[in-house]
């Protein structure tokens, strides 16, 4: 990259009447770009951003870039990051893990009911039936599946699913049922990544920021439980093996961040086809997750859980905008947040109230579901996946001590695993406010609270679970 010409890049963001920045400078190349930060969280984003900002803008025909709430620095263009192009499939936005995303359920039981040993027994009975990097259980003898069921399934997404086992769970309260994948498309199984290690994985959580988590909800004094995970090493191998083509064809990517294909690039529609695979089996493995958790939560607590959505990031997607026609839309580390009549939502349940939106802070800070609003026009109908990170993962596990983090959150009365020990590189000490990220949210007219959820126990895997890819 050419050296910037810009040094102040922050005196140069001009507060917009529609609730975010302005930014322009001589390095972006006349592309619009929107920062909705609040003054606060403007001053504290770390100088290292604006070189990713500007990276975002080099892409081929790139028409917006929108930085949402919670964005931090990431390999080469922000985490926390929402680019239009015209045409151009970006890999960098969408990433290893195709499709990760979230799915919240409520349910009516009390949550006086969730006393701390019902907390562990909660996470005892989660962990027996859902295992962190294969899966324990599931609705699939996964050692048995065959490659052309999981074919089936990576083309039929949730809607297969259901169909196939016979599954309760609504799918109207699903982002979608499925994302169509071309019938002349193949799975290149045992090529470069090898997706086929994503076979056993199938129903398993993973590491990294992946957790499930029991929550109160103080607007309904009732217990929600959230899921977040993705395509596991399905979509990784998939990533990996449309990297190396797109590096074949093009000398001077260098990697994930950088690469891209042009729609006259003859990998171009098998890389979308591939997006829509790996989101298919990610929305698959949260539904599968969701299904032993409602066991589980019903053995501990005698009661249902319901689903209130599944929503997916980490994805491009073609889409209509008023400004831009039909775009592509990549959220790296953002979700999608269509308000109410939105044309999408023509047709389901949430056409006059926009759908659900999902924020988990940390696993001691708030959790939100929100309702997207008509700012959101701005924000390429886009928000925040998280709070966003503030130590890096290494950072954390350097700077944080064991037995003070443990200690913190035995006092807060939140279970973690099943023997208390916190993950330092998932503390909530490595994490942004969740509460300063939402309250720029609502300040910019992009969504509503609906419900905020507070951690009781959570299950979360850490960095020696990671299987070596």
């Amino acid at each position: 990259m050419s050296k910037l010409i810009t040094t102040n890049w922050k005196d140069c963001a001009v507060l917009n009447p529609n609730g975010y920045y302005d930014l322009k400078t001589p390095d972006l190349n006349d592309v619009p770009v929107r920062l909705f930060l609040s003054p606060k969280l403007l001053a504290e984003v770390e100088e290292a951003l604006y070189p990713q900002i500007v990276n975002a803008t080099r892409f081929p025909g790139t028409k917006l870039v929108v930085l949402t709430p919670d964005a931090h620095p990431g390999g080469i263009v922000p985490i926390g990051c929402v680019i239009l192009t015209d045409g151009t499939v970006a890999m960098g936005p969408v990433g290893y893990d195709i499709g990760c995303g979230l799915i919240c359920a409520r349910s009516n039981v009390a949550m006086a009911e969730a006393t701390p040993k019902k907390r562990l027994k909660f996470n005892q009975a989660v962990l027996e039936a859902v295992g962190i990097e294969s899966s324990n259980q599931g609705r699939i003898e996964l050692g048995k599946v065959v490659l052309r069921e999981m074919d089936e399934l990576v083309r039929g997404g949730a809607e297969y699913y259901q169909q196939k086992y016979t599954s309760s769970f609504d799918l109207s309260h699903t982002e979608r049922p499925h994302l169509p994948v071309e019938d002349n498309w193949q799975i290149p199984w045992k090529g470069q990544g090898q997706p086929e290690r994503g076979i056993p994985q199938l129903g398993s959580l993973g590491s990294g920021n992946h957790f499930i988590e029991l929550q109160a909800c103080e607007e309904t004094g009732t217990l929600f439980v959230q899921i977040h995970t993705g395509s596991r090493g399905f979509g990784h191998g998939l990533a990996q093996y449309y990297l190396s083509l797109a590096r074949k064809s093009n000398p001077a990517i260098t990697g994930m961040d950088t690469a891209y294909f042009t729609p006259d690039s003859p990998h171009y529609r098998d890389y979308l086809n591939a997006v829509a695979a790996g989101a298919n089996f990610a929305m698959v493995n949260r539904l599968m997750i969701f299904e032993q958790v409602s066991r589980a939560f019903k053995r501990i607590f005698r009661g249902e859980l319901e689903l209130v959505y599944e929503i997916s990031h980490n994805l491009v997607q073609e889409e209509w905008h008023p400004d831009y026609g039909k775009v592509w839309v990549h959220r790296k580390g953002a979700t999608r947040a269509f308000p109410a009549g939105h044309p999408a939502l023509t047709g389901t349940p949430w056409q006059t109230t926009g759908h659900p939106v999902l924020i988990p802070g940390s696993n001691k800070d708030y959790s939100y579901v929100l309702r997207p609003k008509e700012g959101t026009v701005h924000s390429a109908y886009s928000v925040n996946h998280g709070a966003g990170r503030r130590l890096s993962r290494s950072a954390a596990k350097n700077a944080l001590d064991q037995r003070t983090t443990d200690r913190m959150y035995k006092a807060a009365g939140i279970v973690v695993n099943t023997d208390g020990r916190v993950p330092l590189e998932e503390a909530a000490s490595a994490y942004k406010s969740s509460q300063a990220v939402i309250e720029a949210v609502v300040q910019a007219n992009l969504a509503e609270v609906e419900y905020s959820l507070l951690p009781l126990a959570s299950i979360k895997g850490n960095d020696s679970h990671v299987s070596k890819r």
